[in-house]
């Protein structure tokens, strides 16, 4: 009994390994994923602390809080609802749209070729923005682009004449519709995807008629994944710049122009100022994210 003892203590001891190289081992695990940090302090966290930190500056670098008050003027908060209302509509009208056509690519009994087409298109399309895509529409529904020369010449019918404006509103919302409703189709088809077939199964046998089982099961359990890529798209459009003002210029005052304006521009030049437009943004763009995190983890607990 006592060499066997002695015996498993010395096989014990051989087994463990010294502390000194557990102290030198490197996190080698951590290599991974140290360009994504180091991406996302530099590109990411970096600017947004410096715009937080301008934001309450005046120009001799101290402290106070005129840029903060600065944003209840008559342009600022007409600037912010502008962008709230394209953002919003694009976002609405991207949704219902995407979510249509994800359930019939996903549940419509099409072929599947169909299916991969779509997933294709929208991944391209979903990142298709800034000039291009503004130079595409004003060739396709300017006053002298394509479509609007066609619905002109073969029917009649002049848009433009009609109150249409590229340059407006509607023309804007229409544009950022463009990789709004391909961004919806990417997110959501995973959640369809998420609905088990045993439900439905389980429905006709309870005696569920199709509106029932849709009523009852689908809708609520792609409704927090339905909301949370609404307010995903609504932070997508708000933050947008690039399509805006290579389409409108300066002619629809929405926030991120107006940013660029205060940044960039000769006239209204007052980079603390748009350093307090920056931080509204960040705010409104953060409180859409985190709910868009809350609404993915409920949708999340019914799909796993």
């Amino acid at each position: 009994m006592t060499d066997l003892s002695l015996s498993d203590q010395t096989i014990a001891g051989k087994a463990a390994p010294p502390s000194e190289a557990r102290a030198l081992r490197l996190p080698t695990q951590w290599l991974g994923v140290a360009p994504f940090f180091i991406f996302a302090i530099m590109f990411l966290i970096l600017p947004t602390l410096y715009l937080m930190l301008g934001a309450f500056q005046n120009e001799a670098g101290e402290f106070t809080l005129e840029n903060i008050a600065a944003l209840s003027e008559a342009n600022i908060v007409a600037a912010y609802w502008i962008s709230i209302k394209v953002s919003l509509a694009s976002a609405l009208i991207g949704a219902f749209a995407g979510l249509a056509i994800a359930i019939a690519i996903v549940r419509g009994g099409l072929p599947d070729w169909i299916r991969s087409a779509t997933l294709t298109f929208s991944g391209v399309a979903s990142n298709f923005a800034g000039v291009p895509l503004a130079f595409a529409f004003l060739a396709t529904l300017g006053r002298l682009g394509l479509a609007t020369v066609i619905l002109n010449t073969l029917f009649g019918f002049n848009i433009y004449a009609h109150g249409f404006n590229i340059l407006s509103f509607w023309g804007l919302t229409l544009t950022y519709v463009y990789f709004q409703i391909p961004l919806m189709v990417v997110i959501i088809v995973p959640a369809i995807d998420g609905l088990k077939k045993e439900w439905g199964e389980a429905a006709a046998t309870l005696g569920a008629t199709t509106v029932q089982y849709w009523r009852m099961v689908v809708i609520p359990v792609i409704w927090p994944s339905f909301l949370g890529t609404v307010i995903l798209l609504f932070a997508n459009a708000f933050g947008a710049i690039a399509t805006a003002y290579a389409l409108t210029g300066s002619s629809l005052n929405i926030v991120p122009i107006l940013l660029y304006a205060q940044i960039r521009g000769d006239v209204l030049h007052n980079a603390h100022l748009g350093y307090a437009i920056a931080f509204g943004m960040i705010v409104i763009t953060g409180l859409a994210n985190v709910f868009y995190i809350w609404f993915r983890a409920r949708s999340e607990r019914w799909l796993k």
